[in-house]
């Protein structure tokens, strides 16, 4: 009962809060496609990941190296020398996580580059959105490229190629 009172009130709130205000939708993901120093940092992004991935896996490569020869050795091993191997075989999965956590970690490589590289051109597009929505007197603007927000859009009120067309790039 009290859902049935509460959609139409929802429902009535939001048609008087849209009315008389300008909405507009952008997808980001099209614009950042459409600029070419965000294409080029991105491929530079996925060259030193590809790279780093490499070197990473290869870290796990030699622990993996390590503990099958222990497994093969061990019964032949002293207690002492099980000891040393197995502290050994800690020590290089440490390393390679630490590796790892440098390279992928949240304040790891991969993130001050993006944060170099392609923050500058995400921080670039919300300005001309910004902008956008002052000069057009838009209420809000939507960011279709989630998907998830929109389930129908007016082709008409996508901007997103305005957005292009202020930061000087051509569709």
């Amino acid at each position: 009962m009290k859902n049935k009172i509460l959609f139409p009130l929802v429902l009535l709130m939001l048609s008087a809060f849209s009315f008389g205000q300008k909405f507009a939708y952008v997808d980001t993901e099209y614009i950042l496609k459409n600029i070419p120093s965000y294409k080029a940092a991105q491929e530079k992004l996925d060259k030193m990941s590809d790279g780093w991935q490499k070197e990473v896996e290869a870290k796990y490569a030699d622990v993996e190296k390590l503990y099958k020869s222990y497994q093969a050795e061990k019964v032949l091993l002293t207690d002492d020398m099980k000891k040393k191997k197995e502290d050994d075989i800690m020590s290089k999965e440490k390393e390679a996580k630490e590796l790892q956590r440098k390279y992928f970690g949240p304040e790891g490589e991969l993130f001050k580059k993006r944060q170099e590289l392609v923050k500058p051109i995400q921080d670039d597009v919300y300005k001309a959105v910004k902008d956008l929505a002052s000069d057009g007197s838009y209420a809000l603007i939507f960011d279709s490229s989630s998907g998830a927000s929109i389930l129908f859009s007016d082709p008409k009120l996508d901007k997103s190629d305005e957005i292009l067309k202020k930061m000087g790039y051509k569709n």
